[in-house]
């Protein structure tokens, strides 16, 4: 190896330790440490290695380990993130997935859905595919806090299926604060979802 391809092969190694172990990550978070060749030759033989794992194409980690499971697989998010780039875009949750992590559903849906104002990608991990999908704006007015999630969350329930007991099931996940972002972020929503965000905050209506 000559030296130039030993120094891209130790700032690559010396980044992967950095962020350490459970991190998620493609290529294109080393494309500032040489050229798109360089770089996918020394991921070649970091994973021929054993030191990082493919998950995809594309898309490696550095495992967790767990002194009686072995290796273990990394987050849904964590993944989404790698995905979503260097530069980290936002992300929001939708569908089925913003639904579960509100707890209005328990299952985890195979295929899993976020939103992003970056581009739009797909990767199948296993037997997780998971997307990203480009929006608008407004869809992402509310990216990365409480709102959004609700937001999606109802979207893909629909107005027919969200009835008293939802709303009590929502309304347990959220703290007063929590309450109080739905209100401030209730432009956003559609107007059938901002009927219920009033219902699940109507004790708090008072104090904003």
């Amino acid at each position: 190896m000559d030296a130039s391809k030993k120094n891209i092969d130790s700032k690559v190694v010396s980044r992967i330790y950095g962020h350490g172990r459970g991190w998620v990550f493609t290529p294109n978070h080393f494309k500032d440490l040489g050229s798109r060749d360089a770089v996918a030759s020394a991921l070649k033989r970091h994973k021929q290695s054993g030191l990082i794992r493919q998950l995809a194409r594309g898309v490696y980690d550095y495992p967790k380990i767990d002194p009686e499971l072995g290796l273990l697989e990394p987050s849904i998010d964590d993944i989404a993130q790698a995905l979503a780039g260097r530069d980290a875009t936002r992300l929001q949750p939708s569908g089925a997935y913003a639904a579960n992590l509100l707890g209005l559903s328990t299952q985890v849906p195979t295929k899993i859905v976020y939103l992003t104002d970056g581009r739009s990608r797909m990767v199948q991990i296993g037997k997780r595919q998971i997307t990203l999908k480009q929006t608008t704006p407004r869809n992402m007015a509310t990216a990365g806090r409480i709102s959004g999630l609700v937001i999606q969350a109802l979207r893909h329930l629909g107005s027919r299926h969200v009835d008293a007991a939802t709303i009590e099931a929502v309304k347990k996940r959220l703290s007063a604060a929590d309450r109080k972002r739905l209100l401030a972020d209730i432009r956003h929503a559609p107007t059938w979802i901002a009927d219920i965000i009033r219902k699940v905050a109507a004790e708090d209506e008072q104090s904003v």
